[in-house]
Order: C-alpha cells, then structure tokens, then sequence
C-alpha cells in the first residue's frame, strides 16, 4: 500500500488553505483597496427597492434637459420622493456603514409611538448607566422629572444619548429596546441595518446604509410628534432647583436654551435650506457625518441621505443641500433608479397568488438578495466540502492510484460618542 507523497499532501492541503483565505466568512459593512487603504463598497450589495441600488457607484437615469447629478465625496448617498418612493438617484445606496446619531431616527420610529407627551418620569441613577464614554448629551441629572415631551426634545435636538437611555429604561431597558429597534427595521425592510445600541453610539457590528436610514426618516414623518421634534429648531429645557444667577438651591426649577444641531434647520455655519423639514444628522469617529434631511417645495418633498462625505466643516450639509437642489431640478426629468419599499406587513398583504409573477413580488425581498449572511455560509459550506473530499481523497491514494476528479458540475481611538 502506498502512501502518498508529501509534494502531494502539501499541495492538497495548500489549496484547502487558500480556498478557505479566498474570501471572509462574515460579512464585513466595508472593505479597504489594498492599494489605497481607503475603505470601497462591496461589489454586490443588497436589491431591495431595485436591482440598480444593489450595484456600486452612482445610480441615475436621465432624460434630456436633465441637470448633472452633482460630483460629491460621500461614500454613499440617495435623494428619493418621499410620498411616491421613487429614487431618482443613488450612490451605493445599499453600503453598511456605521450610521451615527441618525439611528436615533429608528429608535424615534420604535419608541415614540409607545408614551404619551404629558407622561412623566423621575430619573434613577440607574437610567444613565452604559452610555459610552463622550456621549453627547442634554444635561439630564438624576433625581428630577422630565414629561416624554421634554425627553423627545433632548433626543432631536441636542441628539441627547441621555435622553435616549431614560427613554429606553422607561421602554423595559437597552436589551429590549434593541431588540424591537431590530424588529422594527426588519418590518420596514431595512435588512441593511443591525443595531447594538439605541443611541447610535459606535459599536462593532453596529450598521446601517443610505437606503436604510432613507427608510426610518419616510416612516418617521408620517407621525406628527416626529415631525414636530425633527423640525424644532430651538426649545427650552428643565434644569435644576437652583438660582441661574448665584448657583443656590432655589423653589423654582430653572430651564436653559438648547438648539436643534441640524445646521440647516438653524441656519448655523450654513444657510438654512428653504422648505426643510428636518430629519436628523450625527457623526462618530467610524461614521464620520452623517445627515438624513426632508424639505418641501412646490407641492413635493424630497428625502437626502448623505454617508460619510470628506472631513471638512460643514460639508455634509453642503453636499445635502447640492443633492435636494438637484432634485428638485431634477424630478420631472430623470426615471426613477429604484424605490422605497413597503413595509413588510404592508407588502405581504398586497402580495399576488403564488402561482402569479408581478411587481408586487419584488416588495417582499427574500433573503438571498438582501441578507449577506446567506452568501457566505454558501462559501463556508463550499470551502467545508472541498476540505471533505481532499481528504477523501487522500484515503483513495492509499489503494488506488490519484484520478482527477470529475470536471463535471454537480446536479453558497477607541469607540467614539455619537456626537453631532
């Protein structure tokens, strides 16, 4: 009985190795070119809303007499029509990236609806435990009372992470708030999106996309407290029992001014953009900025999703404001690229028969075009079995002489505070 030649094993087992290093089993939201360390969108990503939003770089179908879609340095971005859906351009809409404080936008969609303005909650020490070093925060202090009002507040315009943890304790706590926030994206089809804090504080495995947070913000405005918050400028907030002035502990609770941290909500270092709306921006040492605005003008409203655009001051709203002044140029000249999608219940419902193919199908995405996870276990199982036949192979030199197997197919810093 021969054994086989150590050339033999090596090369068996070399060719197990790289096929297992060809490619990562988990996927990772960005990867870096090898030659320019700067982080590029994976080559396929998610279909949901339309097989173009899948495709890498920019998305956009013009007629004649289109403007040109602005040269912008965000790693992704979107502009779509907020009451018919129709995105009218897109750049990598669809890439996992860390989102920043504009998560709060899901967790709004999530918690908002569950406490009434007037309710009121006495803060423990215990609310305000767990939030990351550098929070940004509204100046909540233990001991006192806040209404939901107030609470809501902190969230949109100071972006308050304080405000986000007394929230979710009064929900049942961070764990379960996080689970529902997971829920809620699933139920609007953001399969884009995992979250591990409801603050959007950066966490590992913590992402989100353009098309995604698009999503959260179209949902959020159709509920009226949401709206109203995103759009406040500037409110007064509760402080504590004591004398502004001379710092001593008063009868009287004082307050203090804080302002809405959309720069073009206020006007701050910008213009203010005619017609905005909101929605909520964000930035985190992974993220960068990050903004998601909502304007109106002539009857439509556009939504702006801009992702990590150059680390310049200001620029994220700059590059905002270029793409809703292209779209509104733009609407009535360009096809749509993709859409937004239904919820999934709302989907669901609308669903054909089974035996019958239309649009309506496309709405419920399945897991294979939107869920990575799926592709890769496909390439772990593919590695496993060609591991199980070298070494079945292996055993067949012992008594055999090697054939060639058959050509024919076979009948898958440290974390950083979500400041703004």
């Amino acid at each position: 009985m021969s054994k086989p030649a150590p050339a033999f094993r090596r090369s068996l087992l070399a060719l197990c190795a790289a096929t297992l290093a060809s490619g990562p089993l988990l996927a990772s939201p960005a990867h870096a070119d090898e030659r320019t360390k700067e982080p590029v969108p994976p080559a396929a990503m998610s279909k949901v809303g339309g097989e173009r939003l899948g495709v890498p770089g920019t998305q956009v179908q013009p007629e004649a007499g289109s403007p040109a879609v602005p040269n912008l340095t965000a790693r992704s971005w979107i502009v779509a029509d907020a009451k018919t859906g129709e995105v009218l351009a897109a750049h990598n809409a669809h890439w996992k990236l860390a989102p920043a404080s504009t998560l709060k936008m899901l967790f709004a969609d999530t918690v908002l609806p569950k406490f009434q303005k007037t309710e009121v909650h006495t803060v423990a020490d215990s609310d305000l435990r767990g939030m990351g070093e550098g929070s940004s925060l509204v100046g909540i202090k233990e001991k006192l009372s806040y209404t939901v009002h107030d609470l809501w507040l902190g969230v949109f315009l100071h972006s308050g992470n304080d405000a986000v943890h007394v929230l979710a304790t009064m929900n049942g706590g961070v764990d379960k708030t996080v689970q529902e926030m997971n829920a809620q994206a699933k139920e609007l089809q953001a399969d884009d999106t995992h979250v591990v804090s409801p603050d959007g504080y950066d966490m590992p495995g913590q992402v989100s996309s353009a098309y995604d947070l698009t999503l959260f913000a179209r949902s959020g405005l159709k509920n009226a407290d949401f709206r109203e918050y995103c759009g406040t400028a500037s409110a007064q907030f509760p402080g504590e029992y004591k004398d502004l002035k001379t710092g001593k502990p008063s009868k009287t609770r004082s307050s203090f001014g804080i302002q809405n941290t959309d720069r073009l909500l206020t006007g701050m270092g910008v213009s203010r953009y005619p017609g905005l709306i909101g929605v909520k921006n964000g930035f985190t040492t992974n993220a960068g900025n990050t903004f998601t605005g909502a304007a109106e003008r002539d009857g439509r409203t556009l939504l702006v999703t801009v992702m990590h655009p150059a680390a310049r001051p200001n620029e994220v709203y700059k590059e905002t404001a270029a793409l809703l002044d292209w779209g509104f140029k733009a609407a009535s000249t360009v096809q749509p690229v993709g859409t937004l999608v239904p919820t999934r219940s709302a989907a669901q419902a609308n669903a054909p028969d089974p035996d019958t193919k239309g649009p309506a199908q496309a709405a419920v995405t399945s897991t294979s075009s939107s869920n990575g996870i799926w592709t890769y276990a496909g390439i772990a199982a593919g590695a496993l079995a060609l591991v199980a036949g070298a070494v079945l192979l292996l055993r067949r030199r012992r008594t055999t002489a090697p054939t060639l197997p058959d050509p024919r197919p076979s009948r898958r810093k440290p974390r950083d505070e979500a400041t703004d």
